[in-house]
């Protein structure tokens, strides 16, 4: 029985914080040139398109475990969040973020070694070296400010590097967003995470809350800001979390995915310009020569002379022009 109270712990552990929603996404609508002519489809197109398909096998479960998440957030984790924030200093909560970071770029060199990329693991170790050393036990995040960027790692990317198929897309109770392979590799994780080894339960148990809730108050502003984007909230973090995790597995830096993505969750700055909108492809209209004129002798035709326009141009009545000749 004892030997299934320390992965009940740290999976409630990990629970919390992925609670906060593993992913929105954001897929703006794409808007076709006037008068453009559709193309046929052909079988390499179908299958590109059938590729970056979600699988969502399970989605009458998915989306009621989604709410049951949703409620859980928004009657206990949420709210215990935003008083977290009342009471807690923001550079407290920095200085948290940045102490179990630390802590975890242990698990993430573990995994960049396993991955076959050693390069990454031995810049992971600086990172928690130079943090550790010179950061106050990782309250300062040094390794960022020497140019040693975190890169996030974990064994469901490293499952999905060694060949492994991703499988659905599934919501776990509480843990929520998930695929078959990365439940897999929850086991893994679990015992990957540093801090589940703190031998005294109480240091432990508060740790692992402390962790969860600092967490979740670090993205309130993206998920409420998800919260008045999304049509469908579902798809919006089903979508991305698929999304986020392809781009790993390809061997693209998460990092640089998550600046680059409008995804609140992944980029919170999104978040802090609502008012702003992703820009759009806007169509070009195509040039037109203009009309040939044939002239009454039988000479050859001559383009007729298109009056130059200006921005600030305006057609100007006759007896106006007039008056102003006069």
């Amino acid at each position: 029985m004892k030997c299934l109270v320390k992965p009940l712990v740290v999976a409630v552990a990990m629970a919390l914080p992925l609670m906060a929603g593993h992913a929105f996404a954001d897929a703006p609508d794409e808007i076709s040139g006037v008068g453009d002519v559709p193309q046929k489809k052909t079988s390499s197109t179908v299958e590109q398109v059938a590729s970056d398909a979600p699988s969502d096998t399970f989605e009458g479960y998915n989306r009621a475990m989604f709410s049951f998440n949703e409620a859980f957030d928004d009657y206990i984790f949420r709210p215990v969040a935003k008083g977290y924030t009342k009471v807690v200093p923001e550079p407290v909560r920095d200085g948290v973020t940045n102490f179990f970071g630390n802590i975890r770029d242990i698990w993430y060199a573990a995994n960049h070694f396993m991955q076959g990329n050693a390069e990454r693991g031995v810049k992971d170790l600086a990172r928690v070296t130079a943090n550790t050393i010179f950061g106050i036990g990782g309250l300062i995040d040094v390794g960022t400010r020497l140019g040693i960027e975190k890169e996030k790692a974990d064994f469901g990317q490293t499952l999905g590097i060694w060949g492994v198929g991703s499988g659905p897309y599934v919501v776990l109770p509480i843990l929520g967003d998930s695929t078959v392979r990365d439940t897999i590799a929850l086991p893994a994780e679990w015992y990957g995470d540093p801090w589940s080894y703190v031998r005294k339960i109480r240091v432990r148990n508060v740790g692992i809350v402390l962790r969860a809730v600092n967490y979740r108050a670090n993205l309130l502003d993206a998920s409420e800001f998800a919260d008045e984007v999304a049509l469908d909230k579902y798809e919006f973090r089903r979508d991305a979390y698929l999304q986020r995790r392809r781009a790993m597995i390809e061997g693209k830096s998460a990092a640089a995915w998550e600046t680059q993505t409008t995804d609140p969750f992944f980029n919170p700055a999104a978040a802090k310009a609502p008012g702003t909108v992703a820009p759009t492809e806007v169509p070009s209209v195509p040039q037109t020569q203009p009309p040939t004129v044939a002239p009454a002798d039988g000479t050859s035709p001559q383009t007729a002379p298109v009056p130059a326009k200006t921005p600030d141009s305006v057609p100007v009545p006759a007896d106006a022009a007039e008056k102003k000749a006069g």
